[in-house]
């Protein structure tokens, strides 16, 4: 909010009525202070300004400020501390912890998400949606931030610390602090996150002499055992024949050698195991495929600009490749069904999907003699031996032509419109049975194996997946409505960051209260299709109403970019 300059509208001295006010609103805001804190933040005697401003994006703000500090402000009717007061008070608010280069993106108008959170020992503090919360960096309890928070705390650990946790309103070095008098954070030490920071400086000098020392093979053996590089070499050279044997094919030449590698070189690593080039001894993509074309004439890499590489031709006679088995073991491809379930827990079956049409209102004069009323709920041949039988009972088969069927006082109530009262005396049987579904309320029903059948009323929502644009040239696959099918959004997420080695997060749907959608990093349209494919997600016979996939032909998945 405060990361770029506001503006200010005025500044006036607080009143004695509105001091008195304000202190109780703080007390009710922030129970955790004491008298003694209360008289320090809100002093009777001293100065204490009410600033009001207008932020960047039109937002009108009241800050309070008192020795030139401001130490309180006020949006949307709530109270929030400064950085200048939690120095002062570190334990007034819950407190986040992330790592210290996380802090400039904060200042720079980013939301805290979860991944960053260091989560101590004593797990993370626990809020409610809406709270308000402050953000410190490890090893130093003076808070750095201050926000609301985007969920509860049970719904971070279900999530598995994914998505956003919290939306940051004020940061250390934004232009609200630097409406003050621009001191420093005091350092506070935390016993919480004790020995964190040394980790974490430990593994960037390891990352740092990683990459000074690539070549150097006693650097690394001191981050990796040799034996893990050699089986991790041997895992990249058994994907890569699989991947050319099995998957590329001629008319894909020439092929970007990153689509190589998320597309059909990860796709054939077998479960249970993970492809990490880092973990290798040739650390880059490049370097092994020029091992490959200089020392085993497999392909011929040609380097399209700086940095941007392509497969141009692969040597389909080489003896190596021709001799090369594919391994017994399926791989992600088959398996994928495995990933992320836990263990003992019962595979995923499809449910059987039925459409079903509940008796409206204007139709319960036609189904009253079979005893049907508002709201009962029949499948489509129950509906149609209804209407038979009262069109038999009342004689309205037209003798001239038992195509047809005469147009009762009940049956033009029920199926026409205005407008055709005094034109339509008769209906095919076909139109007099599409008109009725047609007035009846739609429904849906599930039935998982070992469970009872779950009726619901309106059409079933397909599985939808759309890719959006994030910045520039980055684009995210999303996935919805998963949970309608039983499937569970963890267990999808894990299997396609698995897949294709992206990283992928869950993000509560808006509008909803209980349902979330995965999101995965670039355009995973196709993958996603064969992940749900290998699930059996398909179409029932006696479901007529979803939309079958113009890409995948997945009968449930809806497809938009």
């Amino acid at each position: 909010m405060f990361s770029k300059s506001f503006r200010v509208k005025s500044n006036t001295v607080i009143k004695g009525s509105d001091r008195r006010k304000l202190k109780a609103d703080i007390s009710t805001a922030f129970p955790s202070l004491s008298v003694e804190d209360l008289s320090e933040l809100v002093p009777n005697k001293e100065e204490l300004n009410v600033v009001k401003i207008y932020a960047h994006k039109g937002d009108a703000v009241t800050l309070y400020v008192l020795h030139k500090n401001p130490v309180l402000f006020e949006l949307e009717k709530c109270l929030y501390p400064t950085v200048y007061t939690l120095w002062r008070y570190p334990h007034v608010l819950p407190t986040f912890t992330t790592w210290p280069p996380v802090l400039q993106k904060l200042a720079g108008g980013a939301d805290l998400m979860l991944p960053g959170v260091v989560v101590p020992l004593s797990g993370i503090p626990e809020v409610k949606k809406g709270d308000c919360c402050a953000v410190k960096v490890v090893s130093n309890r003076a808070p750095m931030a201050v926000g609301t928070a985007t969920m509860s705390s049970a719904e971070m650990r279900s999530l598995g610390m994914k998505g956003r946790g919290v939306s940051v309103l004020h940061t250390y070095m934004d232009s609200l602090w630097a409406f003050g008098d621009k001191s420093g954070p005091p350092s506070i030490p935390d016993v919480d996150t004790e020995g964190v920071e040394a980790t974490y400086e430990e593994e960037e000098e390891e990352e740092d002499d990683d990459e000074a020392t690539e070549g150097n093979s006693s650097r690394i053996s001191h981050k990796h055992s040799p034996v893990l590089t050699e089986q991790m070499d041997a895992l990249l050279l058994q994907c890569f024949l699989q991947a050319l044997k099995s998957k590329v094919k001629k008319s894909e030449l020439p092929l970007l050698t990153s689509s190589f590698l998320r597309i059909h070189m990860f796709s054939c690593c077998p479960s249970g195991k993970q492809l990490d080039i880092k973990k290798s001894s040739y650390k880059k993509l490049s370097k092994f495929l020029q091992c490959m074309q200089q020392q085993h004439s497999l392909v011929r890499v040609k380097e399209l600009s700086k940095g941007v590489e392509s497969i141009v031709e692969v040597d389909w006679k080489n003896p190596e490749l021709r001799s090369f088995r594919t391994p017994k073991d399926p791989g992600i491809e088959e398996a994928s069904v495995e990933v992320g379930r836990a263990e003992g827990e019962k595979p995923y079956h499809p449910p059987e999907i039925t459409t079903l049409y509940s008796v409206s209102s204007r139709l319960e004069p036609l189904f009253q003699d079979a005893k049907k009323r508002k709201g009962t709920v029949l499948q489509p041949a129950e509906v149609r031996a209804i209407i038979t039988d009262y069109v038999k009972r009342n004689e309205l088969v037209d003798e001239n032509n038992k195509n047809y069927v005469i147009i009762n006082p009940i049956l033009c109530d029920c199926l026409l419109e205005k407008s055709e009262y005094q034109e339509v005396e008769a209906l095919k049987w076909d139109d007099l049975f599409s008109r009725t579904l047609y007035k009846m309320q739609h429904c849906h029903q599930l039935v998982f194996p070992g469970q009872p059948p779950i009726v619901k009323k309106g059409h079933i929502e397909p599985i939808d997946i759309s890719v959006a644009s994030r910045g520039s040239n980055k684009k995210v696959t999303m996935i919805k409505n998963l949970e309608v099918y039983g499937l569970d959004p963890m267990a999808v997420s894990v299997a396609l960051q698995h897949r294709v080695q992206a990283s992928s997060a869950l993000n509560p749907v808006p509008g909803s209260k209980d349902r979330v959608l995965v999101q995965i990093q670039g355009n995973q349209v196709q993958q996603v299709c064969k992940l749900l494919l290998g699930w059996q997600i398909w179409k029932p016979p006696s479901c007529n109403v979803l939309i079958p996939c113009r890409v995948c032909n997945l009968l449930h998945c809806k497809i938009s970019s």
